[in-house]
């Protein structure tokens, strides 16, 4: 998940024109989706709480599931307990790899940048918590989004929050259950569109642009932001006309290597800091508890890692569901616990290690922005890697255009399932929805329409109340089937090719 705005060139009068049309849309909505909860001077979205404490709610209810089952988890991603002819498309590894796709990107590097600046080192601490809480809230809804998917007579499946939704609220009324989950769809396309798509291409520009030497390099003439986006939307397309197989491929190789040259990275920061990691750890403790730390507090502080956690890995939104549905097996649990992996990846390990290296490096704008978030959390992270040698932050710039690469690749696919549940699978209807992409990419990259991206990052977090909410009403099936499944791993069964978990969409829960 990425929200920051970093735009490659000033805003055009078109720009301001769309911009001071669409503020009160934003602002209202955005007033709405993230109305402040405030303890004494601290303020904060209610949906951050909204989503931990669902994320803690189910870690008891599943006795810690994302502990027990970590062994286990591992286990199914080298495909111990996989068949050839499991139904689905794709393995439990690309599943896992297109997802993280979606959520690795530019807020694991940017957003943890802001949240040490605003909170301090001990925010590092609060965030790796609500991650390690988070890997349940996506073990339930990974499940979920396999259990009740369908399969159309093309092998295309189509799962996640568009199947298991309608099953959770038709106890109110089946109209409400079709308008909840049709406004969880209309908001899942409309971030796939601008916030993955139009958002994405605008900070791949700027990144590359700012790599090439900005106002004097290669990328500053008048119409360079017009034919990077056109190249790149012919990149996007190449990738998602083959639906999620395709994008599998692609993600399957390219969010290992993007993780693995981040890690690296940041390994070498550390490493030339060795002596200061001992103090960076102490910094981290002592400020998560101190009561007259930055931020206000220990409140304050645990509020700004919470917040980063979510905003970064998404446990709770609905969206990674859509990926993993597409997984091949007949145990919809098994991708549950592969999911539970996604939040551990991406907050406690790739958040966490971009925290440690700003932490460590302890370079001067770190110092000088500590307590206030105003220099920018880019800015940090690459006066760290600066340390390694000074043309090391641009591949950390060329790592981040990759990062929005396939995080917009993988959204597309999420908005194409949405646009086929409210508009139908037709290959016309698809065809449609993966042209606007298309041409979204491009006008990302030559407008600033940052009002419209606010407003889609509100539209995501709608998501939340809609997704947590039908997932509280499903856990007891969740639950029923992770005993089933931990049984019959003990007793040797798994691999059973006549035992399956799934039922039908319109069979009883």
């Amino acid at each position: 998940m990425n929200n920051f705005f970093i735009s490659a060139a000033p805003a055009s009068p078109v720009d301001d024109a769309i911009n001071s049309w669409f503020d009160p849309i934003a602002t209202w909505f955005g007033s709405v989706i993230f109305f402040p909860i405030i303890i004494g001077s601290i303020s904060f979205p209610f949906v951050v709480l909204w989503l931990i404490f669902a994320a803690g709610v189910f870690t008891v209810y599943f006795g810690f599931i994302q502990a027990r089952g970590a062994k286990l988890s591992l286990e199914i991603i080298r495909g111990k307990y996989s068949s050839k002819s499991d139904p689905g498309e794709v393995t439990h590894f690309q599943a896992l790899a297109s997802a993280l796709s979606g959520t690795v990107g530019l807020g694991n590097i940017a957003g943890v940048g802001v949240a040490i600046a605003l909170g301090g080192p001990g925010a590092t601490f609060w965030m790796i918590i609500a991650g390690l809480l988070g890997m349940c809230t996506k073990f339930v809804e990974c499940t979920l989004g396999v259990k009740y998917r369908e399969i159309d007579e093309n092998g295309v499946v189509h799962g996640g929050p568009f199947k298991y939704l309608p099953v959770a609220f038709r106890r109110f009324s089946k109209p409400v259950a079709t308008v909840l989950t049709g406004l969880f769809a209309i908001a899942i396309l409309i971030f796939g569109i601008v916030g993955g798509g139009m958002f994405q291409a605008n900070q791949t520009f700027a990144q590359v642009r700012t790599a090439t030497g900005g106002d004097d390099g290669i990328l500053a003439g008048p119409f360079a932001s017009l034919i990077f986006g056109i190249i790149f939307a012919a990149l996007v397309a190449l990738v998602i006309l083959g639906g999620i197989r395709s994008i599998a491929k692609v993600t399957d190789k390219l969010v290992p290597g993007m993780a693995i040259f981040y890690v690296i990275s940041c390994l070498l920061v550390l490493g030339l800091n060795f002596s200061n990691i001992p103090a960076a750890i102490g910094e981290i403790f002592a400020g998560a508890f101190n009561p007259q730390g930055v931020a206000g507090g220990i409140v304050g502080v645990m509020i700004i890692g919470f917040q980063r956690s979510a905003f970064s890995n998404e446990a709770g939104i609905g969206s990674a569901p859509i990926a993993h549905s597409a997984v091949k097996t007949r145990r919809p649990i098994s991708e549950g616990f592969v999911g539970l992996l996604e939040p551990f990846i991406d907050t406690v390990v790739v958040c966490t290690m971009t925290a440690l290296t700003i932490i460590v490096a302890n370079q001067a704008s770190y110092r000088e922005d500590l307590g206030a978030g105003e220099i920018g959390g880019v800015a940090l992270t690459s006066d760290a890697f600066s340390t390694v040698a000074s043309w090391y932050p641009v591949l950390l710039a060329i790592a981040v255009a990759l990062f929005a690469f396939s995080t917009l690749i993988t959204w597309a696919y999420y908005g194409e399932r949405a646009w086929s549940y409210l508009f139908g699978n037709a290959k016309a209807s698809v065809t449609v929805f993966r042209t606007l992409v298309c041409l979204f990419v491009v006008v990302g990259c030559v407008a600033t329409f940052s009002k419209v991206v606010e407003f889609a990052d509100a539209a995501l977090f709608m998501c939340a109340f809609i997704n947590i909410l039908g997932l509280y009403m499903l856990m007891p099936v969740v639950k029923k089937e992770m005993k089933k499944y931990l049984a019959d791993r003990k007793a040797g069964t798994l691999n059973d090719p006549d035992t399956t978990d799934a039922v039908p969409v319109d069979q009883p829960a």
